[in-house]
């Protein structure tokens, strides 16, 4: 990996999230200044590291050579999501006080779900992030199909 911790590797891949947003230095504080990442890269692309993992970020744009029939915006509606971070914590109830006393607006408090406690938060551009601590799953205890699938 890159000296200065850039998700660069020198062999094999990393796995980074990009995210669309409105406003750089808005989505960059919140990262940083709430979830604890540290910022790699300030802009072009702002790059924050994450726990084990890049979280990558740059205004929305229109079509570009390397993608030619593709425009990139933040979400428009909040209701509707296809994709969403994921984050695994040791101990969510702590999690969800120190993230809050720090802003985070999340949907519900930590809710028992049998295999996993769980709740959600939006980042400043409306994105999901679910934050989840495994308590049943670590003793077999799964969880339930999603409602009208099949598993």
């Amino acid at each position: 990996m890159h000296h200065d911790g850039f998700p660069a590797p020198d062999s094999g891949l990393l796995l980074t999230h990009f995210l669309t947003v409105a406003d750089v230095a808005r989505s960059r504080a919140f990262y940083a200044d709430v979830l604890g990442g540290e910022v790699v890269l300030e802009e072009n692309p702002c790059t924050i590291k994450l726990a084990n993992g890049w979280i990558i970020m740059n205004p929305g744009g229109g079509p570009t050579p390397d993608k030619p029939d593709v425009t990139l915006r933040p979400p428009t509606d909040p209701s509707t999501v296809s994709s969403f971070l994921n984050l695994r914590v040791a101990d969510i109830e702590a999690c969800h006080r120190e993230w809050s006393a720090k802003g985070a607006e999340f949907l519900t408090p930590p809710i028992d779900r049998k295999a996993e406690v769980r709740c959600y938060l939006r980042d400043p551009d409306g994105y999901l992030i679910e934050v989840g601590q495994a308590t049943g799953m670590m003793h077999g205890v799964y969880a339930d199909p999603p409602a009208g699938g099949h598993m």
